[in-house]
């Protein structure tokens, strides 16, 4: 990976859509106050690889798990990503 593709955004909004042919993530931010969140990525993906994408998260939420410990649920307003 070269160093123009190492830029990382922090997300903690998120949106999820879909059509017969593709996935569509939205990334972005969303603070307290505001009233909607700063849309900053969109990631495109075919079903296969959003099943493929699906199944990494969760592979790697388990080992983060068995490392360190259960991670908390969101709860509130920010759960409605």
């Amino acid at each position: 990976m070269d160093d123009s593709s190492r830029l990382a955004r922090y997300a903690n909004w998120f949106n999820v859509g879909h059509n017969n042919f593709e996935f569509v993530i939205d990334f972005g931010q969303h603070h307290a106050g505001e009233e909607s969140p700063l849309v900053h990525t969109r990631i495109v993906l075919s079903p296969a690889y959003a099943k493929v994408l699906g199944e990494l998260l969760t592979e790697s939420l388990l080992t983060y798990e068995q490392t360190f410990g259960d991670i908390p649920d969101v709860e509130g307003e920010d759960r409605k990503c």
